[in-house]
């Protein structure tokens, strides 16, 4: 949709490239100035120019090959791309991204009548009632705030007229002159919205349609409008749920993403993938022709043997090198790894990753120039260039999925697809900067031994299977365990600590967990906070710089966390068997550890601050920095 003037023809909405992996992909609802439309699939997306993201293999193979598993296919070149950037001063229906009309039901301002778009009257972009009882001139339809959906991500318009009559006829067929009305009480409560049909008196209101079991509402249809109208899945069996149209529930991004490492065993596959364009149809004839004529392959081919080459080759073409180790694993082994810090020495320009270890001292250690570490912490890496690539795999509605400890879902059925055909998918890249701050492997298991932490540990995951058998997800995530739940804790706190005089907004810092059990083959407990963007805030060096004060983040980290303003009741939550269905976090509240949802990796959802710092109507051995840093 466009709107036209004399002089220019405008984009009717306008969302960042970031956005549109996040909050409004594929199959998300947005409400415009004058209009509530849906995002169409990345079938229908337009492109002028085709922005590919610079190969990254690591996070390519990973998710073809569990593309592969569900029936899909991952293009081996080009499988990510950047959203299309349309012009704000000259629109074109040749470049951007389509949205349809979504909901079709309109609500008439004037006599309150559910009227679908198709018998109003258009006026701008937007609609008039031209019947409506109380203004003879007709009146203005805004479109209604709710629709149906599902678990699995299906949507569809809400069935006003079965809901109306579920109690009289399941099937609406007891009244073919069904004439709708949606009236608001004072409040906008649920229950003082009332849908009415006047032509036999039948009226609900909107409450009963969030009954789960019994309710009026019947089973989901399979429909995905953002696919194009014949786009049902007709196998689905789950019952539909009422939405808000703008709820918070009513799209989660399933995004994966992966660091720029020089990973060894792999050099010689990122070289091939930068130039795969021209080498993806060489054999051993026209090899050899190719590094002597096309700049490009011969001086990314410099050093290798032709032999080693057709072997790259070949396994691209096969579906890429299979990962050997999950992403996170991978890229815990680079920081640890990183060289020591040399006065003086800058990153190379042409490197997008420069990490270098800062020499650290334990608590009571005594020498100039270096960084104090608290008890329980092992290290901290300055990582002063870094390169992320993330990509949205799908989303779902009403529920979150839940990751792995590597970052990475499973793509069943449950997720929601993004197109029908494409073998690509809608990626960003962001160069930045970060701290990754590694806690003592012996300190965290000598924490978990603890009988405390192992009787909270019981409760978290009590909870964690109750919220897991009422997911939609058919095989679950393992139960992260407690070391996750510190990790992402303490990460929260840190940010909120560091954000205070780093000289970026909170909001512009982000977190990436690295965790593994002790009995894993590389066990993990570290924190990465980096920030990176292409808008209005750079990487100028203040968040590395913040690495070397880490003790006193760290203290500030512990003040922010001792004590909550939802205290007591906040520091006394326990999430098994809780009324309110709060089974992913123990005491975790807007006041003291939520975050910007675009600087958490997960919703805000498993958090404890408990078994940080010591809270109120805790045992103070629960907390692993009992005593501040």
């Amino acid at each position: 949709m466009a709107k036209k003037d004399k002089k220019h023809q405008r984009p009717d909405g306008e969302i960042r490239r970031s956005q549109l992996l996040t909050s409004y992909g594929a199959g998300a609802m947005i409400d415009l100035v004058d209009a509530a439309v849906l995002v169409s699939g990345l079938d229908a997306w337009r492109f002028q120019v085709i922005e590919t993201i610079e190969d990254e293999p690591r996070l390519r193979d990973a998710i073809a090959r569990r593309f592969e598993s569900v029936g899909l296919k991952l293009a081996a070149d080009g499988a990510f791309r950047k959203p299309p950037a349309g012009d704000h001063d000259e629109a074109t229906p040749a470049c951007g991204i389509p949205a349809l009309i979504f909901p079709r039901w309109f609500v008439c301002q004037g006599c309150r009548a559910l009227v679908r778009n198709d018998g109003l009257e258009p006026k701008g972009n937007g609609y008039v009632h031209t019947l409506c009882t109380k203004k003879k001139s007709g009146a203005e339809c805004v479109p209604v705030r709710f629709v149906a959906a599902c678990r699995r991500g299906h949507l569809q318009e809400f069935p006003w007229k079965v809901f109306v009559h579920h109690e009289r006829s399941p099937d609406a067929s007891l009244c073919s002159g069904a004439s709708l009305k949606l009236y608001e009480g004072p409040s906008g409560d649920l229950s003082e919205i009332v849908a009415h049909c006047e032509a036999c008196d039948a009226r609900q209101p909107m409450s009963k349609a969030l009954l789960k079991q019994g309710g009026p509402l019947p089973l989901c249809e399979g429909h995905r409008p953002w696919l194009g109208p014949a786009a049902r899945e007709t196998d689905c069996t789950e019952p539909l749920r009422l939405l808000v149209r703008t709820g918070s529930n009513g799209y989660f991004s399933m995004t994966e993403s992966a660091l720029s490492i020089p990973e060894k065993g792999r050099e010689l596959d990122v070289k091939v993938a930068s130039v795969w364009d021209v080498l993806q149809n060489a054999d051993r004839a026209t090899l050899k022709v190719f590094r002597d004529n096309v700049p490009k392959v011969g001086r990314a081919l410099e050093g290798y043997a032709d032999g080693d080459v057709l072997a790259a080759i070949a396994a691209r073409r096969a579906g890429g090198p299979v990962v050997q180790e999950g992403l996170r694993t991978a890229e815990y082994r680079q920081l640890v790894a990183s060289d020591d810090e040399e006065p003086g020495a800058l990153p190379p320009p042409e490197e997008t990753f420069y990490a270098r270890k800062i020499a650290t001292l334990s608590p009571r250690g005594e020498q100039g120039g270096a960084t104090r570490l608290p008890a329980g912490f092992g290290g901290v890496v300055l990582v002063k260039k870094l390169r992320e690539v993330q990509v949205q795999v799908g989303f779902t509605r009403i529920d979150s999925l839940a990751a792995d400890l590597q970052g990475e879902y499973d793509l069943g059925v449950e997720a929601a697809r993004l197109s029908h055909l494409c073998d690509w998918l809608p990626a960003i890249d962001r160069q930045g900067e970060g701290v990754f701050l590694q806690l003592d492997e012996a300190a965290v298991s000598a924490w978990e031994d603890r009988p405390a932490v192992r009787e909270r540990a019981k409760a978290l995951e009590r909870a964690y299977r109750s919220w897991a058998s009422g997911s939609q997800q058919k095989n679950p995530p393992p139960f992260p365990g407690v070391r996750f739940y510190l990790l992402h804790s303490l990460s929260h706190l840190l940010m909120s600590a560091i954000s205070l005089e780093c000289g970026y907004s909170a909001s512009a810092l982000q977190e990436r967990l690295y965790c593994a059990p002790r009995n894993d083959a590389v066990p993990m407990a570290a924190i990465l906070i980096t920030t990176g963007t292409s808008g209005t805030e750079g990487t100028l060096g203040g968040l590395v710089e913040q690495g070397r004060r880490i003790g006193e983040h760290l203290r500030r980290a512990w003040d922010l966390g001792r004590l909550c303003s939802g205290d007591p009741v906040c520091a006394g939550h326990t999430p098994d068997e809780d009324p309110a269905e709060r089974f992913l976090e123990g005491a975790a509240c807007h006041g003291c550890l939520y975050v910007a949802e675009c600087s958490c990796e997960r919703f805000n959802r498993y958090l404890d601050r408990a078994l940080v710092v010591p809270t109120i109507g805790n045992p103070a051995e629960l907390a692993f920095l009992a005593e501040r840093p």
